[in-house]
Formats: structure tokens, sequence, C-alpha cells
């Protein structure tokens, strides 16, 4: 049972560590089931498509054939990863963090991953550091006691798109 503090006739219970934000009402708008993908604008198509292989690690799947460039990626179970070349659309306006480095507060994805240790090492062998220039492509972030009460590392796709990827705990 969650706890925290309930605002009356809201249905809304205030947690007191992430347990509950809201709850559903009888009357729903709609019976979402999951987040099913979140799409990325990218520059060069084949730079971000090594980047989430390689670094993180995705499965690419069949993307339909679409009148412009892109790539999609197994995320999980059921969620997926769209990459979309956005040079490729007319009067397209993409949104890119460009000239922005590190900063949890902006627009990120968030990655689950089983342990956190492995993945601090792992990217410190493909040449990430928590030194250096701010605005470094191949700078990480680490938060290993994060308020959240899990711990977190930053770090910037080639489109300068962040991902957070965090660990249900420290080990």
């Amino acid at each position: 049972m969650a706890s925290g503090l309930e605002i009356e006739g809201a249905g809304l219970l205030l947690p007191t560590h992430g347990i509950l934000i809201s709850s559903l009402s009888e009357k729903r708008t709609m019976d979402i089931r999951l987040l099913h993908h979140v799409s990325l604008p990218v520059h060069d198509l084949e730079v971000s498509r090594r980047f989430y292989r390689e670094i993180i690690g995705l499965n690419e799947i069949v993307r339909p054939n679409f009148p412009f460039g892109g790539a999609w990626f197994r995320l999980g179970a059921k969620q997926e990863l769209h990459l979309i070349v956005a040079a490729d659309i007319p009067d397209a306006e993409a949104t890119y963090r460009d000239g922005k480095g590190i900063n949890s507060e902006d627009i990120h994805l968030a990655l689950r991953v089983a342990s956190y240790r492995r993945v601090v090492e792992f990217l410190g062998s493909k040449g990430y550091t928590q030194d250096g220039d701010s605005q470094s492509k191949m700078r990480m972030k680490l938060n290993p006691h994060s308020i959240t009460g899990y711990p977190q590392i930053y770090i910037l796709d080639p489109d300068r798109h962040m991902i957070e990827i965090n660990a249900d705990a420290l080990d």
C-alpha cells in the first residue's frame, strides 16, 4: 500500500518516496497500456544507428518503407526507438539539442539496466569519461546516490539527445 499525503477529492497521493503520484479515476478517457515508442531526429543515420547498436545495445527491427530515412530499434519487451532523418522530410522542423551538454533537467529518455557498475565500466572502455569538457559527446555524468533512490548515468547520443541510464540499485 502506498503511503503519503492524500489530496482529498483529487484522487492524488503525494508520495513519500515516489511510490504513487496519482490513482486512476473511474472515468478514464484512455486505457494506456504502455509507452510504445520514442522518436528522435538524427542528422547522420549511420552514425546514430551504430551508436544505438554498439553503445546502447539495441537490436534493429524492420521499419516500414517510409519516404524518408530512419531506423527502428527494439527497446525492452514491447517498446521501440524510432530514428528519423528529418532532413529527408520537406518543411520538417526537427528539434535538436545542438550545442548543449548534459543537463539532467532537460529533455531525455531513460533506460533501466541490470547493473550500474557494469555500464559505467563498459562506457569507460568505449572512451567515455567523467572529466573534461562539459560539451563533449564522450562525457558521462554519474549520479550514483541520486535523490530519486536509484543510481543514474547521463550520456549524449551523436545528435546530443540526452540518455539517462539507471539501475534499481547501486552495485
